[in-house]
């Protein structure tokens, strides 16, 4: 299996600098990616370097904790697309789903969705913080309000992608909704099983050794 266009090649740490994501995007296009994802600041230089490349540029929006205000997310989400962005990852309101508040949830990713304008949107539920139930519930209400994919975590909370979570998700979504696997997928042998239960992209720092078959060094994204 061809696992490179699965692969969002991921740098979001916050002590990235300007080489680190110049190398990202090299790598990116030369692995072919489905894409690089980036924090908000990085996109307009992403989408200068891979401006001749099939590779999309992917940010984050509410990272890492899903808790700004949605006016906040949407203005961001506007900003990162007239910077270039392709793809929007945006973290869902863990307060509010944890409170219940469903129409607080659903009408925070409705309103990134609409300002993304037609882009693919991915809500990261951060699966680590959720029940099962809770779980299911975000991806309900996430395929309600018009999102493309649901994503399990940002990398910067409690665990990662687990073949159980891939596979409750696709299970709750359906055929036709992604689903992302993200945090921890490290080598091939991971990434194959995430594919296997039902994932359709994955998000991780380690594309290079995931595609290579190679052991990734150190743990992460």
């Amino acid at each position: 299996m061809d696992l490179n266009k699965y692969i969002d090649h991921t740098l979001l740490k916050p002590e990235a600098t300007k080489a680190m994501i110049e190398q990202l995007c090299k790598e990116a296009k030369e692995y072919q990616f489905a894409s690089v994802c980036v924090n908000p600041a990085w996109v307009k230089l992403c989408a200068q370097l891979l401006a001749d490349s099939q590779v999309k540029v992917c940010t984050v929006i509410g990272f890492p904790l899903g808790a700004t205000t949605t006016a906040a997310k949407a203005a961001e989400t506007r900003d990162a697309i007239a910077n270039g962005a392709d793809e929007i990852d945006m973290v869902l309101n863990v307060g509010a789903l944890k409170s219940g508040e469903r129409d607080v949830v659903e009408q925070d990713i409705a309103a990134v969705v609409a300002a993304a304008d037609g882009r693919l949107v991915k809500v990261i539920l951060e699966t680590g913080l959720l029940t099962d139930e809770e779980k299911v519930l975000a991806c309900q209400l996430s395929v309600k309000a018009g999102a493309h994919f649901v994503k399990t975590s940002t990398g910067f909370g409690p665990g990662g992608a687990t073949v159980e979570d891939i596979a409750l998700m696709r299970k709750t979504v359906g055929p036709t909704i992604g689903v992302k696997a993200s945090g921890g997928v490290r080598n091939r042998e991971a990434a194959l099983a995430m594919v296997e239960a039902g994932a359709t992209r994955i998000g991780a720092s380690a594309g290079i050794a995931i595609v290579s078959g190679q052991s990734a060094s150190g743990s992460g994204y």
